[in-house]
C-alpha cells in the first residue's frame, strides 16, 4: 500500500489566471508524463455514510478527517485506484490500492464479501467501514486536470476545471453515465509539495486576489443531493 505525506494548498482562480499559471509552469516545470496532450480526465466515486460524515467534516473544517474514493483516468478503467485521503494539521496523507474493473464494479453493487480476507489493508479497511459504519458509494465527481511537476521539493501543481457531478448516480464505470456541471464550480489550482516549496514555484503560482481555501470538489458536487 503506497503512503504519501504532502503539504497541500488550493486556490480558486479565474480563467485568465489559469492561462497565466499555465504559461509560467510551462516555462519552469514539465507536464506530468502520464498526461495526454498536457491533461487528463479524472473520474472519481466518493464514499460517505448515511449522516454524510465526510461531507460535514469537510464543510466544518474538522482538523482530523478522511475520505474514501475510487478513481480512474481518461474514461479507461484499465487502472483503477482505491484511495483514502486523510488530513491532519494541514498535512495530507494518501493511501492507495489497485482494483480491477470487476472488483470496482462489485463494490459499487455492494458485493463486498470478498473484501473481508483480501490481501490488502486498505481494501479490508474499506470493507469494515462499509460493514460497520455504513459507508457507501455516494456520487461521481468528474473533471479535467492539467498537471505540472517540479523535481526539487517533489512539487506538483495542478489546474482542475470543468467539474461535473453525477448527482446521486454511482455507475462511474459507465462512460455514458449522466454528468452535469457542478453549480458554478471555480477553476482550482492546487500546489502540493513534500518538505519545502522552492521559491521559483512560490513566485510562479502567485495570483493577485486569488482566494486560498479548502475547496472540495466532493462538497461542490453534493449540492444537488
Amino acid at each position: 500500500m503506497e503512503i504519501r505525506y504532502r503539504h497541500e494548498v488550493k486556490h480558486m482562480i479565474s480563467y485568465s489566471d489559469m492561462l497565466q499559471i499555465r504559461m509560467r509552469m510551462m516555462a519552469i516545470a514539465r507536464p506530468d508524463p502520464h498526461a495526454i496532450n498536457g491533461k487528463y480526465h479524472i473520474r472519481s466515486l466518493y464514499f460517505d455514510n448515511i449522516t454524510d460524515k465526510a461531507l460535514r467534516e469537510k464543510i466544518d473544517g474538522v482538523n482530523r478527517r478522511e475520505k474514501f474514493r475510487i478513481r480512474y483516468y481518461n474514461l479507461t478503467p484499465d487502472m483503477i485506484h482505491l484511495e483514502k485521503k486523510s488530513k491532519f494539521n494541514g498535512l495530507g496523507t494518501k493511501y492507495s490500492a489497485s482494483l480491477n474493473k470487476q472488483q470496482a464494479q462489485a463494490i459499487v453493487e455492494d458485493d463486498i464479501g470478498w473484501m473481508a480476507d483480501y490481501d490488502n489493508n486498505l481494501i479490508r479497511e474499506l470493507y469494515l467501514k462499509m460493514q460497520y459504519q455504513g459507508l457507501k458509494p455516494k456520487t461521481i465527481v468528474d473533471y479535467m486536470r492539467e498537471p505540472f511537476v517540479y523535481e526539487a521539493g517533489n512539487v506538483r501543481v495542478t489546474l482542475d476545471y470543468d467539474i461535473r457531478t453525477g448527482l446521486n448516480h454511482t455507475d462511474f464505470l459507465n462512460p455514458e453515465c449522466l454528468m452535469i456541471p457542478a453549480a458554478d464550480a471555480p477553476i482550482i489550482m492546487e500546489v502540493k509539495w513534500d518538505d519545502y516549496l522552492p521559491g521559483i514555484i512560490k513566485d510562479a503560482v502567485q495570483i493577485k486576489n486569488a482566494r486560498a481555501g479548502a475547496f472540495s470538489k466532493y462538497a461542490q458536487c453534493r449540492i444537488y443531493g
